[in-house]
């Protein structure tokens, strides 16, 4: 499962730096929601998987709730599933 997790961590992640750093930027300048559109639901889909892996994570590798916590806030902060990766999944 953990495994599993780090790959969802990855897409994850790269779909919210696509998001914020591609769709959005493309959607307010050149006023073309088509990539926001076209990335918003499989991001948000991501996300709920990584948030679910995260809680069942926590009793599998019995994690504390400060790690616990930090897994889950990361997921919302960009580059944040790259630093759970090499922080609390590498083994």
């Amino acid at each position: 499962m953990q495994k599993t997790f780090r790959i969802i961590s990855f897409l994850e992640g790269v779909s919210f730096l696509l998001l914020l750093f591609i769709a959005t930027p493309i959607k307010y300048f050149a006023g073309n929601d088509s990539f926001v559109k076209m990335l918003g639901m499989p991001h948000g889909i991501l996300f709920l998987v990584y948030v679910v892996f995260a809680i069942m994570l926590k009793y599998e590798l019995k994690w504390e709730a400060k790690t616990t916590w930090i897994v889950l806030i990361a997921s919302v902060i960009p580059f944040g599933t790259f630093y759970v990766d090499k922080k609390h999944l590498k083994n």
